[in-house]
């Protein structure tokens, strides 16, 4: 079964790119790279997998693509495809691609996009309906996320040379092959939908966007170009 969805292009290859940040989201930045040494060890090993996979890649002077993969491509692979693209223009990593998807589409939930604003994103409503489009920008002058809801075999995302980053237990067990990866790394995510309607609903969205944004962003730290 091939999973791949949303995609967002990222060029980073200018030395300015880090600059560019919204302020908010910079200082948000400054503040979780604290909390690398924290990410437990096996996860740091899973983390290391990806960050191996986009090392190889800028070694051979090839495109990165990064698809981030749950069941219903609402949350935890927004995190993940939105962090993945900041990382890159951050940490200036080269030609990153990232992408996300599930098994079926919903919508990109509103309480993600509300923790991603939080967090320092800027980010409008472009179309409207269930599976409304949002564009995510991370600064000003810079092309913004193209940010909605897909499923895995949309026809828009990469078929070959990508690394699958389950972010979800349910995804990964449902499908064992990602056809066309080259590289397939489990590190599933509580999903915040469980506190959906509860008074902690706003503290797990933000926990989670905060631990996929410094978990993303320790893989990309560890890149050198």
């Amino acid at each position: 079964m091939t999973l791949i969805s949303t995609a967002a292009t990222m060029p980073t290859s200018d030395p300015e790119e880090k600059k560019a940040l919204n302020p908010k989201l910079s200082a948000y930045i400054d503040t979780i790279k604290e909390d690398f040494s924290k990410i437990p060890q096996d996860r740091v090993e899973a983390l290391d997998k990806i960050a191996a996979f986009i090392q190889n890649q800028v070694k051979a002077s090839q495109p990165v693509q990064l698809t981030y993969i749950c069941t219903h491509n609402s949350r935890r692979s927004h995190f993940g495809q939105i962090w993945g693209a900041t990382a890159a223009a951050y940490y200036n990593i080269p030609h990153v691609k990232t992408y996300s998807g599930g098994t079926e589409a919903s919508a990109f939930n509103e309480r993600a996009v509300a923790a991603c604003e939080r967090a320092g994103f800027d980010i409008t409503k472009t179309s409207e309906g269930k599976n409304p489009v949002y564009a995510v920008s991370y600064g000003a002058g810079t092309e913004p996320l193209k940010a909605f809801s897909k499923k895995y075999d949309d026809a828009s995302n990469p078929q070959s040379n990508f690394c699958a980053v389950m972010t979800c237990s349910q995804a990964d067990e449902a499908c064992p092959v990602v056809k066309g990866a080259t590289a397939r790394v489990a590190v599933p995510y509580n999903d915040p939908k469980a506190f959906d309607g509860t008074a902690q609903e706003t503290a797990k969205y933000d926990e989670r966007c905060k631990q996929i944004a410094t978990e993303t962003l320790y893989v990309f730290s560890k890149v050198k170009i």
